[in-house]
């Protein structure tokens, strides 16, 4: 409790284009190593880049969800450095006129308590190759069909203290690019990574301590870890007497550790100038509002809609929202009757999305039309189908059969509730003058033989009696015996 931990992130977020940043090669994970590539990619002597236009709109759409300021002027830099996935000798990068300034990401932590996280800035760039140390006895193995993927890197300020923050903060940034539809945010397979700047320094202290980065943080878990570790590590140093040494480094999963690569470079080491073969971009006003008009709307404002317009649990809200194609099918299932809010949300939560994970197929494709549910719906709100034979029987029925008629399946399938009122009325004369021991049990306070004579009276009609109306005509009975 003697000190302060300071984080800030630095966000690689890959793009979901079709072609590379700077070329046409593909852009798609996977494939056989060293097949996504072309002179280009390769660094061939003579080759030349061009922009894709696509990955600049997604960082102008992330940078407008996110509060930035576009920049009007911005331009490419070559940020050098050797390594051998790197086939160029540099990387083409954003310096000083990154795409978007400023920014900020509000996150929600476990305690249910909210704050923002500043951002300095966003910037466009480009990914190295990969390098495969474990697949020869001998060599290290390079794989190039990564080099030239488009990345945004989003860099934060100093403004998180601990590893809930981080999280939580990765997390949201998943949720919107996700949102966006610029990035599937899988970290597992390197769409999502971060490097995690620590520092510690005593409370009160006016300056902040040195910094260590720890390279490619690639799931929540892993960040959590290194995190930890690494403060400790530092703390304990401070505690020894000794000074923190600013520096780069790596993080081992199977230990939870942090250790020593390199001492950490500064801007000067990596000698950035202005890429000759890049033009300056300026993006004009009516760009920037184009893509602005385009922007869905986005997840807070739908989560604060959902409660305050359909009158939605905080619980319900979130859910719905975790998910744009989730908040979409909602919205398109009550268009025409919102009153059906509550009834839709239960459909969507506790029976459509286990049926995605459990089939495989998602929501939009499922084999049931918004109408039909929304009459499955209604049969429910408008008390003919109980809610859970609608649950039970009549929504794997229409999987089963989804060009039926919610109705006639339910008639079919015996679930209409009858609610006439000389129907129940023998129903349950027969039933209460069947058990007189229980009606004078009833009258003398056992009120919960209600719910005996409801089973007896539902057993006649075979389940097809209203309970709403069954309840209310057993108990106007009972008190009418009373009086005789």
């Amino acid at each position: 409790m003697k000190y302060e931990i300071t984080i800030g992130l630095e966000t690689h977020v890959q793009l979901a284009t079709v072609s590379k940043a700077f070329c046409g090669d593909s852009a798609t994970f996977g494939g056989a190593p060293n097949t996504h590539v072309s002179a280009i990619s390769l660094a061939h002597p003579g080759t030349l880049p061009k922009i894709n236009k696509k990955a600049v709109e997604y960082a102008v759409r992330l940078g407008l969800a996110l509060g930035c300021e576009i920049s009007r002027f911005t331009a490419f830099d070559r940020k050098n450095y050797f390594y051998a996935d790197l086939p160029k000798g540099f990387q083409t990068t954003q310096d000083k006129y990154p795409i978007c300034i400023g920014g900020q990401v509000s996150i929600t932590l476990p305690d249910k308590s909210s704050r923002t996280v500043q951002l300095h800035h966003i910037h466009l760039e480009e990914d190295a190759g990969k390098s495969m140390h474990d697949q020869d006895p001998f060599d290290s193995l390079i794989d190039l069909n990564r080099a030239g993927v488009p990345l945004l890197e989003i860099v934060s300020e100093p403004d998180m203290h601990n590893a809930d923050e981080v999280v939580a903060y990765m997390e949201s940034l998943r949720h919107l690019v996700r949102w966006l539809d610029i990035s599937d945010g899988n970290m597992e397979e390197g769409s999502l990574r971060c490097d995690v700047n620590i520092s510690v320094r005593p409370i009160g202290a006016d300056q902040l301590g040195k910094r260590c980065e720890v390279k490619n943080i690639n799931s929540m878990r892993f960040a959590r870890k290194a995190i930890e570790f690494e403060a400790t590590r530092q703390i304990a140093l401070l505690e020894k007497g000794r000074k923190v040494v600013q520096e780069t480094r790596g993080f081992d999963p199977a230990t939870g550790q942090t250790y020593s690569l390199r001492d950490k470079e500064d801007a000067h080491d990596y000698r950035y100038f202005p890429e000759p073969d890049l033009p300056p971009m300026v993006l004009t006003e009516s760009y920037i509002n184009k893509v602005k008009s385009a922007l869905p709307t986005l997840p807070h404002v739908l989560l604060e809609k959902f409660q305050r317009v359909y009158g939605l649990p905080a619980y319900d809200a979130d859910l719905l929202t975790q998910e744009r194609s989730t908040a979409d099918f909602f919205e398109r299932l009550i268009a025409a009757n919102t009153a059906l809010a509550k009834l839709a949300s239960n459909l969507i939560i506790n029976k459509l999305l286990p049926w995605t994970s459990d089939s495989g197929h998602d929501l939009n494709s499922c084999p049931v039309s918004t109408t039909q549910w929304l009459e499955y719906l209604t049969l429910i709100n408008s008390g003919k189908v109980s809610a859970s034979a609608a649950a039970q029987r009549l929504f794997p029925a229409l999987l089963e059969s989804p060009s039926g008629n919610p109705t006639a399946l339910a008639t079919t399938l015996g679930l209409l509730q009858n609610a006439d009122a000389d129907f129940l009325a023998q129903l349950a004369d027969e039933v209460l003058a069947r058990f007189p021991d229980k009606v004078k049990e009833y009258q003398n306070g056992k009120k919960g033989l209600i719910g005996f004579f409801m089973g007896e009276v539902m057993k006649a009609a075979k389940g097809s009696a209203d309970p709403q109306a069954t309840t209310k005509l057993l108990q106007e009975k009972l008190m009418v015996v009373a009086r005789e």
